[in-house]
């Protein structure tokens, strides 16, 4: 699904993470380590918002950097901590982003309702909580038809209602879509429910598998 090879990421020529090689087969793969480990970093790299070395390749067809459009057609991110613009509300903010993502008919109304996100429709972000910003980005991240869906820290101020019925559907698009998911939590994965395809540390500027 995922190939990583030779991934290099520096800040102001300080190197930070290096992963020569790293291969993420179709499922759900978790990524533990502490703060400033890498993680946040790692996923940020995936998701084509931070430039590096290296080579980043999806389902064998796409390169991040030779098919730009088309990768991040198909890969998609949720932030730990999300930010919009004061003033834009959620039905600017997915009106833009699921005609980007090309959203199929009615997947706006089912993530809108699933997340709990019609309460407060028309509200300016500015104006949100953590809970209500976060169930914003997961929306986000889930609209369109993604190979690759990166959620990082998707637990972090989400109620527990609204958790199940995310990791309810998150297992439906897995099964029925092959759509695969890259999570990290500093709290404990197993509430997810999820089964876990791969299991990785992130740390000292590595990646390495604890399976």
């Amino acid at each position: 699904m995922l190939t990583v090879t030779n991934l290099t990421k520096a800040y102001s020529g300080h190197t930070v993470l290096t992963v020569p090689e790293l291969q993420l087969p179709s499922g759900i793969h978790y990524f533990s380590g502490g703060n400033g480990s890498g993680k946040t970093t790692f996923f940020r790299t995936v998701a084509g918002l931070l430039p590096f070395s290296g080579k980043i390749l999806l389902d064998n067809t796409y390169e991040i950097n030779r098919d730009p459009v088309a990768y991040r057609m198909r890969v998609n991110y949720a932030e730990a901590e999300p930010l919009y613009p004061t003033f834009l509300t959620p039905r600017d903010l997915v009106g833009f982003v699921g005609q980007t993502k090309r959203a199929p008919a009615g997947q706006v109304d089912t993530l809108a309702e699933t997340l709990g996100v019609t309460k407060f429709w028309t509200q300016p972000t500015g104006q949100f909580s953590s809970g209500m910003l976060k169930k914003l980005s997961l929306l986000l991240a889930l609209l369109g038809t993604p190979r690759l869906v990166l959620l990082d820290e998707p637990l972090t101020t989400l109620d527990v209602a609204t958790a199940a019925n995310l990791f309810e559907y998150i297992w439906q698009l897995r099964t029925e879509q092959d759509v695969s998911f890259l999570l990290t939590s500093h709290q404990n994965i197993s509430l997810t429910g999820l089964p876990l395809t791969g299991s990785w540390q992130v740390g000292n500027g590595a990646i390495t598998s604890k399976i």
